[in-house]
């Protein structure tokens, strides 16, 4: 017989959410600076070398990625069909292309965790499509969370919206608790069905960052033992927020500079 596994989810208290926010504007800011420099002609380790600079030096902060169980890097730069946890490298970036730039800051113990879609030059109309989309299911689903609310309705909003333009939800990666540990409960899944699993409460922080395919969901782990990439080589984008359940809904802690000053 199986055992159902147990969920414990932090509760943060008002002193560790500050420190969530602090965490979550840093990550923020490390993808507002590096936006203009994500030009065609750049590396992948380029960014990677800026980010890692700017993080260590300039916010006096640590990325989180590098060394986590082995990862060499410290932001992960997943292009085109690439799905997730991309390692920089020599891989200049071309008209057409799509990326992901995925940022984790740590500071002063907490994390603060984000992704954007970057898209060089004169995309495809499918491209800007799949980003757009990817964009506003993520943003339904965290227009799902608060308190009372059950964690099933964000993956359900996010699953309806992204299979009604025909598109596909990674299933095999997804959201993540996230404070003081990099990734913890609960697992913040991006399908699913209204009115079930875990009741959200005020204090709790995940993320939100639904994997979209313009094919099918299925993906595969590369030789590198961190490179994920959609079996059918179609597109896939990602967009990515951390999140606090509050009292009245939620509370998005990374948000870039020009969200913040947005009414």
């Amino acid at each position: 017989m199986l055992m159902a596994r147990q969920v414990q989810v932090s509760i943060k208290s008002p002193a560790e959410q500050q420190a969530m926010r602090v965490a979550g504007r840093l990550a923020a800011d490390v993808l507002d600076m590096i936006t203009p420099r994500v030009v065609a002609g750049v590396t992948t380790g380029e960014l990677d070398r800026i980010c890692h600079d700017y993080i260590v030096n300039e916010q006096r902060a640590i990325p989180a990625p590098l060394n986590y169980k082995g990862f060499p890097k410290s932001i992960c730069t997943s292009v085109n069909h690439v799905v997730c946890h991309g390692i920089p490298g020599e891989r200049k970036l071309r008209p057409g292309d799509i990326v992901n730039l995925d940022v984790t800051v740590i500071k002063d113990g907490f994390h603060g965790d984000t992704s954007r879609m970057f898209l060089i030059g004169n995309c495809s109309v499918q491209a800007r499509r799949l980003s757009s989309v990817a964009f506003d299911s993520m943003w339904l689903g965290i227009r799902q969370v608060a308190a009372g609310h059950k964690l099933g309705d964000v993956g359900n909003a996010i699953q309806q919206n992204v299979e009604s333009h025909g598109y596909s939800i990674v299933r095999e990666y997804c959201g993540h608790g996230i404070g003081r540990v990099f990734h913890e409960d609960p697992q913040v899944l991006h399908y699913g069905e209204k009115d079930t699993g875990l009741v959200l409460e005020a204090g709790m922080t995940f993320t939100v960052e639904p994997m979209v395919n313009a094919g099918r969901r299925h993906v595969k782990l590369l030789a590198d033992g961190w490179t994920v990439v959609t079996k059918d080589h179609s597109l896939t984008a990602q967009w990515e927020h951390t999140v606090l359940v509050t009292p009245e809904g939620f509370e998005v802690l990374t948000l870039g500079s020009a969200d913040r000053a947005a009414p």
